[in-house]
């Protein structure tokens, strides 16, 4: 699949063959996929992660997460469910900032993707569906249960100590995108049922799959069948409740195994929407799915039919005690579990004595209704405060959470003071390289590579593996000098520039595919005799991954592969080389090893909160450079965020000319911004890297690769919707600030 198409599904792409493989590899362990697919990866110049979240969306975890269902999975781990940020250089060079990754939860932490909550959906089920670990898979004709045969597949998973049994429903083509109506002929402990009893026929949408359920337990009742797909079950202590769903435009049957004289009613919703008979021992309900909630009473069953959407909204919190909240699943914590309608994000329950306590989130004026709530709990708290709840002819709580849409003030950048210095002192006449490492091992300690040059140019070597890369190589001119051949290599994405003396040569400006280039720069006449200097600037994208088992290309060098100058000897050329301030003994040991490259302001620590700035000049990156180069450039904010809220904040980006970018929030590096590249524009940083309440640094490194410049055309500190939350009190990282660094050069 590509996320520049995310809704163009290859042909055949759906694994069938799971089970056959597991049986021929390991049967006698269980089914185990781990790092199954839960969103993608996006490189360089790439489609961006809202595609691969809609390649890897809802469509897809019901279609293939229920495929691995149907081959009897027993444990599946997804990779990601949460991906995040690369912050501080942490990334691989096929990667940008961002580690999205179009995940079941946004960078941002919201949990607002379908897919977060139709995943939810499913873990709920599995959770209380223990028959499940009972059941394997069926290796006869599937089809023999099912009619449509052409279109359909059905693969049943058979109870083997229990009638209890699981039948996972997709179509033949699994890129169908049309609908298709079927019938099912199942056995149950009733004896063969064809489905629907009442009704004409059930219906699979396309790019669905649906998992139907015959002889299921819900605490000692008996669900004959279900072809509407179970959320969730509870057994409280006067009544139970079972949760289940279906798609829109379906219709769907249930039957409950009962006694005779057994009383079954509609306790809420339209009548006229549900049709109940009871016949042979069997408790029918059939209806058609709506947006209207409907629940049905079977004896103390309360049956709830909802349509998928309105079960994104419920939530099954497990209930601590003592203000304990549980963090951990066992048999005992799901039984001590409510149900919760409603919400944004319901993050735990407890019982406090006689006091019931919610903590959730909410981006939204809520009702709230609370199933099952203890029957000792008298009051209701909702993030530590006290609401007033009705209660329901059925026994559920119900209380209203007003959500206020908050003021939110961001400072203007446009209208901040901006203080400028020049990062890129090396090119100067007047600059002094003593103090950097001189690059003369004859040999190299990375085997993975040979040595094309007279002493290693690979800037690990010499204790440098992050961030942007300087090199000056040291030459004296002789004759007819008319161009600098030069291989360099950062990894996918990087970039170079190239000056002699203080002469702009060019650039290489970074390819989504390229991890190395080799360029060739024609020099400016030259004075016989003289001393010249080499200013080579290389961005370290990152080291590689191991992809391969066996192979080494994590040790693929960064720095400088090969060069000629014309007219002279490689060896005619002295090297120095920097990165970080120190190398492996780097500087900042709060904001780690890998936070901050070989730039003149980094090494000086100046992207750290209140730098040396006030003699700076007065400039900002929307002004940019006039010229190739690179410019350092510092401001200060205050926030007053009001507190209670999660408020995503995001740091918004646009330029002119060929460049790379980076931005330091209160010296943590959050964000690597190459317009020629992209696809990343806008930049999320947390709160607690922010002081949403307090004063915040940041610092632009703008490196130009044009003979013309490059500026910020627009560079905005932007929100999201904020959401009314639990969380409250959250300290900040650790944010040590400027003090000038001994040796710094």
């Amino acid at each position: 699949m590509q996320q520049g198409d995310p809704h163009s599904w290859p042909f055949r792409g759906l694994p069938t063959d799971f089970n056959r493989h597991h049986q021929q590899q390991s049967p006698s362990t269980p089914f185990s996929l781990v790092e199954f697919q839960a969103g993608s990866f996006d490189p360089w110049h790439g489609s961006g992660f809202e595609n691969c979240a809609a390649l890897t969306g809802v469509e897809f975890q019901r279609v293939f997460y229920k495929n691995n269902i149907a081959a009897g999975v027993r444990l599946m781990n997804l990779y990601m469910i949460f991906g995040g940020t690369n912050w501080g250089n942490l990334g691989y060079p096929e990667g940008y900032t961002s580690y999205d990754y179009g995940a079941v939860i946004s960078e941002s932490r919201s949990v607002n993707r379908e897919k977060y909550s139709d995943l939810k959906l499913l873990g709920n089920f599995f959770k209380v569906s223990p028959s499940y670990l009972d059941a394997v898979p069926w290796s006869g004709s599937n089809n023999a249960y099912i009619t449509s045969q052409a279109e359909l597949v059905l693969r049943p998973l058979l109870g083997r100590s229990t009638n209890s049994s699981f039948w996972v429903m997709r179509h033949a083509d699994y890129t169908y995108l049309g609908s298709s109506i079927y019938t099912l002929n199942v056995p149950t402990s009733a004896g063969s049922l064809v489905l629907p009893q009442l009704g004409c026929c059930l219906t699979l949408n396309g790019r669905d799959s649906k998992i139907h359920v015959t002889d299921y337990d819900v605490a000692g009742t008996n669900i004959l069948y279900s072809t509407a797909e179970v959320f969730t079950w509870k057994n409280f202590s006067d009544y139970k409740v079972l949760i289940v769903y279906g798609g829109p435009g379906e219709h769907h049957e249930l039957a409950v195994s009962v006694s005779s004289n057994a009383h079954i009613s509609i306790v809420d919703g339209p009548k006229s929407d549900v049709k109940t008979k009871i016949q042979n021992g069997q408790a029918i309900i059939a209806w058609d799915v709506s947006s209207s909630r409907k629940i049905v009473k079977v004896e103390n069953l309360f049956i709830f039919l909802l349509n998928r959407k309105s079960a994104y909204k419920y939530w099954v919190p497990q209930v601590g005690t003592s203000g304990s909240v549980i963090g951990f699943t066992t048999k005992e914590t799901v039984a001590n579990s409510i149900i919760v309608n409603g919400g944004y994000l319901v993050r735990s329950a407890w019982l406090q004595g006689n006091q019931f306590h919610l903590s959730a989130d909410f981006d939204a004026t809520t009702t709230l209704e609370v199933i099952g709530v203890p029957a000792n709990a008298t009051s209701l708290y909702i993030n530590g405060v006290q609401y007033n709840h009705t209660k329901t002819s059925n026994g559920f709580w119900i209380a209203k959470v007003e959500y206020k849409t908050p003021k939110i003030v961001l400072p203007d950048f446009t209208k901040l003071t901006w203080r400028y210095v020049d990062s890129l002192p090396e090119i100067r006449s007047t600059y002094d390289d003593s103090a950097w490492v001189k690059a003369n091992y004859p040999q190299t300690n990375n085997t993975s590579t040979p040595l094309k040059t007279p002493v290693s140019l690979f800037a690990s070597d010499y204790g440098f593996h992050t961030g942007t890369l300087i090199y000056r190589g040291h030459f004296v001119a002789v004759l007819h000098e008319v161009y600098f051949a030069v291989t360099t290599i950062g990894g996918n994405g990087f970039g170079s520039s190239v000056w002699l003396n203080d002469t702009f040569l060019g650039s290489w400006k970074g390819s989504a595919n390229n991890a190395s280039a080799s360029s060739i720069y024609a020099f400016p006449v030259m004075e016989l005799g003289s001393s010249y200097t080499l200013t080579v600037l290389i961005a370290n994208t990152g080291l590689d991954e191991n992809w391969v088992v066996g192979t080494d290309s994590m040790k693929t060098p960064r720095g400088i592969l090969d060069y000629e100058l014309y007219n002279h000897n490689q060896s005619d050329i002295s090297w120095k080389i920097t990165g970080n301030l120190g190398g492996e003994d780097y500087a900042d040991l709060t904001r780690g090893p890998l936070n901050e490259g070989g730039l003149y302001a980094e090494r000086q620590g100046w992207h750290q909160p209140s730098p040396p700035s006030s003699d700076w000049e007065i400039s900002s990156p929307l002004d940019g450079l006039k010229q190739a180069g690179v410019g350092f450039y510092s401001t200060s904010f205050t926030l007053n965020l009001p507190e209670g809220y999660d408020i995503p904040l995001f740091f918004t980006f646009s330029a002119k000319g060929s460049c790379r970018v980076q931005l330091y929030v209160n010296g943590y590096q959050y964000g690597v911004y190459v317009p020629q590249l992209g696809p990343q524009t806008k930049f999320p940083v947390p709160q607690g890297i922010l002081n949403y309440q307090g004063e915040n640094w940041i610092a632009i490194t703008l490196w130009a690769q044009d003979r013309s410049g490059a500026k910020l055309e627009s560079f905005e500190l932007t929100y999201t919707t904020p959401v009314l939350t639990a969380l409250t009190g959250l300290t900040s990282s650790p944010q040590p600030v400027y003090s000038k660094r001994p040796g710094a050069y």
